[in-house]
């Protein structure tokens, strides 16, 4: 074995030292950036994330106002549409108690004309029926005095005047 490579002779232990030493400074050079580059790297990353989250979290909380919003826009419309609403049916049921009130009241009206229409027919025909019932009575009183009476003194002079007024 060489006499550099034994480990009783001190050049081998000078030259595990430079080799020692060298790896730490080229390691030691070269591993600060890398671990910073890496670090900082991280760092970005994690504050892209952190800005990316706060970006989403503001446009969450955004859509939860704008829905908010619309929601309570929703309600009060949906409010005034019932109050609409109950006030078209209030306006219904008042006209359609007016109509009916005038259907009834025009229903009444023709009763009425159709009771005084029968009762003014039906004392028409009382009427007639009296006149006809005096008519016939009429006839048979004229009938019977007649009879009884061939000649009538008031009738015979009657007739005597009449034959005189008409030469």
């Amino acid at each position: 074995m060489p006499a550099f490579l034994n480990p009783a002779e001190a050049e081998m232990w000078v030259g595990v030292g430079l080799l020692i030493f060298l790896g730490i400074v080229i390691f030691g050079a070269k591993a600060p950036k890398l671990i910073n580059a890496n670090l900082d790297a991280q760092s970005a990353k994690i504050q892209s994330d952190l800005d990316e989250a706060a970006r989403i979290r503001e446009e969450a909380q955004r859509l939860l106002a704008e829905l908010k919003a619309e929601r309570i826009r929703a309600e009060a419309q949906a409010k005034e549409m019932l109050a609409a609403a109950e006030e078209q049916a209030a306006l219904y049921a008042a006209d359609a108690k007016a109509k009916l009130d005038e259907s009834l009241a025009r229903r009444q009206l023709m009763a009425e004309r159709r009771i005084a229409n029968a009762e003014a027919q039906a004392a028409a025909e009382v009427r007639a029926a009296a006149a006809d019932l005096a008519v016939a009575a009429a006839e048979v009183v004229l009938t019977n005095r007649l009879a009884a009476m061939r000649t009538d003194p008031m009738i015979d002079g009657a007739l005597g005047q009449l034959a005189t007024k008409m030469q």
